[in-house]
């Protein structure tokens, strides 16, 4: 038995249990957004967590194993956030508003915060293994999410009946991570705000035809429904925080060249 195992039997932390599981992951999860996949190490790890070098091996003797709980974990966080928000999608303001948050979490962070799932595909993509196929469903879920909003507001008269749900839901999940990603190169949130606006006025236009958009409300979800420490970057369906600033600001209309 190695010198920390019996200091952990000793101090009663065996770390036999979830609890001390979670903290690896968590732990991992943090390595991985803030030096990515590559900069993984059962030293970093152990730091973050505040677990010994053998708990980490105990749960994960290797880091392909490891990186499949942080992918796991990931998944989790980000399509419960997602659920919470978009389960009350019913109206165009509904889905105007949730767009207005993922502006606004993004500025909060100077327009450098990023998807988890969408980093993870742009690190994992290639490897051999189920992860690809993992992250592949997640997306699809996130989208089954917001197509059924859609689907909503085709109910409700709002969104013309022949419109495809999934495809704008695709659209609008596309917009979401293209602009995040060029959120981040540019440290500004315009770049997801115009991806945004685009895709919300697709879906405005289907809506359109359909008649004049009903007023709706999209649910907040309160801090104990999602935990920031479960996905520290991403944050999409967390409560609107106060952020001084940055509120949507609307165009005036040009003046009249004829005065």
């Amino acid at each position: 038995m190695s010198r920390e195992e019996l200091e952990e039997r000793s101090s009663g932390r065996a770390g036999w249990d979830a609890a001390t599981r979670d903290r690896i992951v968590r732990g991992a999860a943090e390595v991985v957004l803030r030096l990515g996949v590559a900069g993984v190490s059962v030293e970093r790890v152990r730091a973050v967590a505040g677990v010994s070098r053998s708990q980490v091996h105990r749960y994960f003797p290797a880091k392909e194993a490891l990186i499949d709980g942080v992918v796991d974990f990931q998944i989790a966080a980000v399509l419960a956030r997602q659920r919470a928000l978009l389960g009350s999608l019913h109206s165009l303001a509904d889905l105007q508003e949730w767009a207005d948050v993922v502006v606004e979490l993004n500025s909060a962070g100077n327009g450098v915060r990023g998807c988890p799932l969408g980093s993870l595909v742009s690190q994992l993509a290639e490897q051999p293994g189920p992860v690809r196929a993992k992250l592949d469903h997640a997306f699809q879920t996130w989208q089954s999410y917001l197509a059924a909003g859609l689907r909503r507001m085709q109910d409700r008269g709002e969104l013309n009946a022949e419109a495809d749900v999934a495809e704008l839901a695709t659209g609008v999940v596309a917009a979401l991570q293209g602009g995040l990603i060029l959120a981040q190169a540019a440290r500004s949130e315009k770049p997801l705000r115009s991806a945004l606006d685009l895709a919300v006025g697709r879906v405005a236009l289907a809506a359109h035809i359909a008649g004049p958009a009903a007023p709706g409300h999209v649910h907040r979800v309160s801090q104990s429904e999602a935990d920031l420490s479960a996905c520290p970057v991403s944050g999409f369906a967390t409560a609107r925080p106060h952020v001084p600033g940055a509120a949507r600001k609307t165009s005036s209309p040009p003046p009249d060249p004829n005065g």
